[in-house]
């Protein structure tokens, strides 16, 4: 055995080193999806996340050129109870472990994946270093003791684009949206395009002025880390609400839960998989989700300003959607680009334009 995952808490799961022979910290968390493991790992929501899948057997169709979210692995480290040997999809162009070395980032398999994930229930995620290879046990210490975790980052402001473009320009936009970029995944791009939207990508953190020129709306992306530590972007959304719509998915319904007043926290293991149960309490409506997320808003404190909970988690009951119609903000905690599925809730796109150009 080369490999080892040590968490905050003492635990150590030793087992087989793959991917890059490197060591990386992070934060430990379990997704429950069954497929989509190139979609996960170029997420920029996982920037500095440790992910263990819950699904035994991954790295079946290998990896290929045209699934990823984003142009790198953002995740610190993968974990899989078992890698496959054999990659069988037509498109594929090469393996997980491969994929893994070329992006420098660090596997470990041959473990109890299930007792991982049921510590990681039990316990909540955590901080944790995990090394491929043969590294001291010290430094590897020292590494995990270091890091400071995922409260207070200011993540959003370091995985997205560092300059504006223009994603979509179609000759007759249906309607026009500027997207800020804290993480965002290229299919929610596609899928805004595929409305036929004219989509403005800029940097989170840019210039509030150039945001609202010419476009219908201003779109909130996905993205890492902690939405309370992006007080400059909560202040600037702020100047907003009430003058356009503002629509928003993961990171970007926290923020725009923030901007209306209401508080976010942290959740104890989040939710991180492609079977999630959400209602849509407008109609009663259950679609299964895709969700990627580590913190949530406050109920009470979403209904103490006016808003309007669209949707709910059926597992636990958080938040999944909301909306202030007299404001003019909509937005939801799960992922409807669902790349790569299920494919429940892409409808919600046409939703996003409806109430965009009903609210101009």
């Amino acid at each position: 055995m080369d490999g080892v995952l040590i968490l905050e808490d003492g635990r150590r799961f030793v087992g087989r080193g793959f991917g890059a022979q490197v060591a990386r910290v992070g934060e430990a968390v379990f997704n429950t999806a069954m497929t989509g493991y190139q979609e996960i790992l170029t997420d920029p929501s996982y920037a500095e996340q440790i992910i263990t899948m819950t699904s035994p057997h991954i790295g079946n169709t290998g990896v290929n050129l045209d699934d990823p979210e984003s142009p790198k692995v953002w995740a610190s480290g993968f974990i899989v109870r078992e890698p496959s040997p054999l990659v069988s999809n037509w498109r594929a162009t090469s393996d997980l472990d491969a994929y893994l070395v070329e992006h420098g980032v660090p596997g470990l398999c041959d473990l109890d994946t299930r007792a991982l994930v049921r510590h990681l229930r039990d316990r909540g995620a955590m901080k944790a270093v995990l090394a491929a290879g043969d590294h001291d046990p010290q430094a590897l210490q020292a590494m995990l003791d270091a890091w400071p975790g995922m409260e207070g980052r200011a993540l959003g402001y370091e995985v997205g684009c560092r300059a504006a473009y223009e994603h979509a320009v179609p000759a007759d936009p249906t309607w026009r949206v500027a997207v800020l970029d804290g993480g965002c995944k290229t299919n929610i791009l596609d899928l805004l395009a595929a409305t036929g939207a004219y989509v403005r990508v800029h940097p989170i953190d840019s210039d509030p002025s150039t945001w609202t020129e010419g476009v219908d709306a201003v779109f909130v992306s996905n993205g890492p880390g902690d939405p309370a530590a992006l007080a400059a972007t909560v202040e600037r959304l702020q100047g907003l609400v009430g003058t356009i719509p503002l629509l928003g998915i993961c990171l970007g319904h926290q923020l725009l839960g923030l901007s209306l007043g209401a508080s976010t926290y942290k959740l104890k293991f989040g939710h991180r998989g492609a079977n999630q149960p959400v209602r849509d309490e407008r109609d009663g409506r259950v679609e299964i989700t895709s969700q990627n997320h580590g913190f949530a808003v406050n109920a009470d404190s979403l209904r103490a300003v006016g808003a309007e909970i669209t949707h709910t988690h059926l597992n636990d009951h958080t938040v999944s959607g909301f909306w202030h119609q007299a404001k003019r903000v909509f937005a939801v905690q799960y992922h409807p680009e669902s790349n790569p599925g299920p494919h429940d809730s892409r409808h919600l796109f046409q939703q996003f334009q409806r109430f965009a150009m009903e609210a101009r």
